[in-house]
């Protein structure tokens, strides 16, 4: 069996699930989540538990490790939430949330306008800094990342919108 698929996925205190045919949907605090199972992995609920089961087809049990992994994300993203920090670096570069919208100022010759999806929250607690929320785990990362292909950092300086922690390695620049 699977090693990811055989542990079952624990549901805390105020966590529930619903199976379906096909379909597991997660409710919690912070929000509800779905997801549609592949036709030969089945999920079952034992013991506030959640447990994947798959059958013998090819590519079967890897399917089973990955909608066990897909399962506890989701879990873990109606009690506690994700949340995603970006940086801004350079002179002039600046982020600001007004309405729906996130308006990034980052060096081209007009402010970049980034409509905030449904379902996330962005936060911008200092001109150079981007916080983005939600209980969506790929949601969140894919909004980090489109903002982030907006100006990726350069490798000569370092400028542009970086993942928090993230270390630019930095190019030598041309010698005389």
């Amino acid at each position: 069996m699977s090693r990811v698929a055989k542990n079952p996925v624990p549901l805390p205190q105020g966590v529930t699930a619903t199976l379906a045919a096909g379909q597991v949907t997660i409710k919690g605090a912070k929000g509800t989540l779905s997801l549609a199972l592949a036709s030969d992995v089945t999920v079952t609920e034992q013991d506030k538990a959640l447990q994947v089961a798959f059958g013998k087809s090819d590519g079967a049990r890897m399917r089973a490790g990955s909608m066990r992994a897909h399962l506890a994300n989701m879990v873990a993203g109606v009690t506690k939430g994700y949340e995603r920090k970006l940086e801004l670096v350079g002179v002039g570069y600046r982020a600001g949330v007004q309405g729906k919208a996130l308006n990034l100022t980052l060096g081209f010759s007009h402010a970049v306008v980034f409509d905030i999806p449904e379902g996330i929250t962005i936060e911008a607690p200092t001109q150079t800094e981007v916080v983005i929320k939600g209980v969506d785990k790929q949601r969140v990362g894919q909004v980090a990342a489109e903002i982030r292909s907006i100006r990726p950092p350069e490798p000569y300086k370092g400028k542009g919108v970086k993942y928090a922690g993230e270390k630019i390695s930095l190019k030598e620049g041309k010698k005389k």
